[in-house]
């Protein structure tokens, strides 16, 4: 299992770390990292590992077999040995934009409060689909109160669950047909606002800003037809 160091400090960009395996086809699990693995509509982190003189430019961490994060060596890589201590750094400014695109997307769920049927979060902008069977008719006051969330400054924090305590809370789940990850004996909920005072509630493994408002101004973009029912609705990062 490789310890996600992302998942306590989304802002951490690089760490000390030792390659404990390497698959067949030549990924190289760490035993901690800061690299996020793709998943839950987030891309995986791209970065560098260094060992030594070796700079190992790695295009992408995925997901592996119980619990182990995968780090996906670019083509011509130098190749690493089990037992390699290495330094993992993650391309800063491109996580950041996740971190604002992600957080920004809990809050669009909030301003269209219907079921959530896909997502993807982006550098520079991300999507929702929604159980939406006709398109909204109030873009600008989508836009307009999605940017006041935004400009409220809310603090964003995490928070664990039991499955049990999530199984008795089902409106916590605003996904319709993909459920969190359980089985693992808790469940990651990430909170907008505090107290009387939240935003949004809802599981969620990626990263995110500690504030809203550093996600910065956003305008919606497209809301295409994606099916019967389904609506897909773009938001874009302002800069």
């Amino acid at each position: 299992m490789t310890e996600p160091l992302f998942r306590d400090d989304a802002y951490l960009t690089r760490c000390e770390a030792t390659v404990t395996a390497i698959t067949a086809e030549g990924g190289l699990i760490l035993d901690r990292t800061v690299f996020y693995p793709t998943g839950g509509g987030q891309p995986g982190d791209s970065g560098t590992l260094r060992t030594g003189s070796a700079v190992i430019p790695i295009t992408e961490a995925v997901k592996g077999e119980a619990g182990a994060i995968v780090h996906l060596p670019a083509a011509g890589a130098p190749a690493q040995e089990v037992g390699a201590a290495v330094e993992a750094e993650i391309d800063a400014d491109t996580r950041a934009r996740y971190r604002r695109v992600h957080t920004c997307l809990h809050l669009l769920s909030v301003v269209i409060p219907l079921p959530v049927t896909g997502g993807q979060v982006g550098a520079a902008k991300g999507r929702l689909d929604f159980d939406m069977p006709e398109a909204p008719e109030n873009r600008d006051g989508i836009e307009a109160r999605l940017n006041a969330l935004i400009a409220g400054g809310h603090k964003v924090t995490e928070e664990w669950i039991t499955d049990a305590e999530l199984e008795a809370n089902p409106a916590l789940v605003k996904t319709l047909t993909v459920k969190p990850p359980m089985g693992q004996g808790r469940v990651r909920l990430v909170r907008i606002g505090a107290g009387a005072g939240t935003v949004d509630l809802q599981p969620c493994g990626g990263t995110h800003v500690r504030s809203t408002d550093e996600i910065g101004p956003v305008r919606l973009g497209k809301i295409e037809k994606k099916g019967k029912r389904n609506r897909r609705v773009y938001v874009h990062l302002a800069e």
